[in-house]
């Protein structure tokens, strides 16, 4: 069995900084990519960060690329996103999740595609 536990999140004033951190427990972490997603109030879950088992490869939506990055450390079963210049936009409750696909080679952005998930942790940017 899978446990993702997400931390990090808060209030933080627009142009700051957060990093967000997943803690993975159970099987299959070191080989399976991982995402970040979030969900904003009334609106759908969204993509936000992915990276490929191995941690060499990235992918971001583009809101995200140039001030979001994603990092993974499969010796300590951790994901990380850093967040830096936030905007109020980014507000929402971030999720980690891993993929139920082992070894791929493509980083996927769909929901489907991931099977466990954590409970989520609040970012919520002033203005």
């Amino acid at each position: 069995q899978v446990q993702l536990r997400e931390s990090g999140g808060g209030l933080v004033e627009a142009g700051g900084s957060l990093r967000l951190s997943c803690a993975a427990s159970g099987l299959n972490f070191r080989s399976a990519n991982m995402g970040w997603f979030r969900q904003a109030p009334g609106k759908e879950r969204e993509f936000v960060a992915g990276i490929l088992w191995r941690g060499v490869t990235a992918d971001y939506v583009d809101s995200a690329k140039g001030r979001f990055t994603i990092s993974r450390d499969n010796a300590a079963r951790t994901l990380h996103l850093q967040m830096n210049s936030l905007k109020p936009e980014d507000t929402a409750v971030y999720y980690c999740a891993q993929s139920r696909n082992l070894f791929a080679v493509d980083i996927s952005r769909r929901e489907n595609d991931y099977n466990y998930w954590g409970q989520g942790t609040q970012v919520t940017v002033s203005s």
